[in-house]
């Protein structure tokens, strides 16, 4: 016998097991034994001014005395399960064209299907139903399966599901968002908007109950992007015959996803004139969830990247205008890390201005000394030639009168 062959017996035989417990127990909570069973939810919601489709299945306790070729009539009766002593609880039967409540047996009672839609419901057939067959040849009610009934006047709120839950979501992670609601009416759903998506696909999906649920979907590759991101859902019900609306919103959902550092970068301080000697303050910046947890400073060398220093501040004494280049930082955290952008002479001008301007002026102060001492000099040849020359006119005049005489 192969493994699978295994498996399915060992299932079937845990299935019959489960379906005797239960069995056991329904029948325990209850005072009389039926002869009249049905598989339907045990309490259903519904909305006034909608409809209610019913699910239902139903079996016989004795096969031989029923018969599904024979006429057989589904009856819901309302209140209490004594039909004999309260017929005035009937609400639907089959048989007559018209009845009490606004229902209609749309299941095959001859392959023991009892589906009922209830429609035009209102708040005062709020009550618990139960089932009934009603034939030639068997009669029996379900008494110990009662449906109860909620009509409300407001609309059931949807809810927003994410696979694997809303807990530890964290970049790069695919997730899978539903907004689903309640769908009483198949036939008349909902129509369910949210934030995601401008004009969502609208799936309708059979339970395994029965029940039909109306969903909308979307997967998403979570992202820094998304973290704070606040998801609504609403679902409008159609009422009265398609003429209003019934809106419910869900609760809303904010995600928190954690993310690697992002937008690394160095700034640098103080933003005015530096001058040759000064110090130059250098901080490391970044955005990460968790928050970043290291900082590491690196220098670019002949030798390749050093770590220098740790920490998001570091300091810098300036002699040169080199002396601001090629720094970076790297952020850290438990998901990633990520490497600010080298610093560069040419991303900050006011440090390459302030190192220049202490050389021009001293290049401005050496000039003007040579320009002030090359003055005195020429003045100086200036005022002593005037002088020189009158005493060589006076020789020269001295020596003429001497030739003279």
């Amino acid at each position: 016998m192969s493994v699978i062959t295994v498996q399915s017996v060992k299932m079937v035989t845990a299935n019959m097991l489960l379906s005797v417990f239960f069995l056991s127990g329904a029948l325990a909570a209850c005072p009389v034994k039926p002869d009249l069973f049905i598989t339907a939810p045990e309490q259903m919601g519904a909305l006034s001014g909608s409809c209610l489709q019913i699910p239902c299945n139903y079996r016989v306790k004795s096969e031989k005395k029923f018969s599904s070729t024979r006429t057989t009539f589904g009856v819901w009766i309302k209140s209490d399960n004594r039909f004999a002593e309260f017929p005035e609880n009937v609400i639907f039967n089959s048989s007559k064209m018209i009845n009490i409540y606004p229902m209609r047996l749309t299941g095959d009672l001859s392959d023991k299907n009892c589906t009922t839609l209830f429609s035009s419901l209102i708040t005062n057939y709020t009550d618990t139903n139960y089932f009934r067959i009603d034939g030639s040849s068997y009669e029996a009610t379900a008494v110990c399966d009662p449906l109860k009934i909620k009509v409300k006047d407001s609309a059931p709120r949807p809810r927003i599901e994410i696979s694997g839950g809303v807990n530890d979501l964290k970049e790069k992670q695919s997730v899978t968002i539903t907004c689903s609601a309640f769908t009483p009416c198949p036939h008349s759903p909902p129509k369910l908007t949210w934030t995601l998506q401008q004009d969502p696909h609208n799936i309708i999906e059979q339970d395994t109950d029965g029940t039909f649920t109306t969903k909308i979907q979307e997967t998403i590759t979570l992202s820094d992007t998304h973290d704070g991101l606040t998801i609504s859902c609403s679902a409008g019900y159609p009422v009265n015959e398609g003429k209003d609306v019934k809106t419910a919103a869900a609760e809303k959902i904010t995600l928190s996803v954690s993310y690697a550092p992002r937008n690394t970068s160095v700034s640098v301080s103080p933003s005015g004139l530096v001058l040759a000697g000064s110090w130059v303050n250098l901080t490391c910046s970044s955005r990460a969830k968790p928050p970043v947890s290291r900082f590491t400073w690196f220098k670019n060398s002949k030798d390749g990247a050093i770590s220098v220093a740790e920490g998001d501040f570091y300091s810098i004494l300036v002699t040169s205008v080199t002396d601001i280049k090629d720094y970076c930082c790297v952020a850290a955290n438990d998901l990633g890390i990520q490497m600010s952008s080298w610093t560069n002479f040419e991303d900050h001008p006011e440090f390459g201005v302030g190192v220049n301007v202490t050389v021009k002026i001293l290049g401005i102060v050496a000039l003007y000394s040579t320009f002030i001492i090359f003055e005195c000099w020429f003045r100086s040849r200036c005022c002593n030639k005037p002088e020189k020359e009158a005493e060589e006119a006076d020789y020269v005049n001295r020596l003429i009168e001497i030739q003279a005489s």
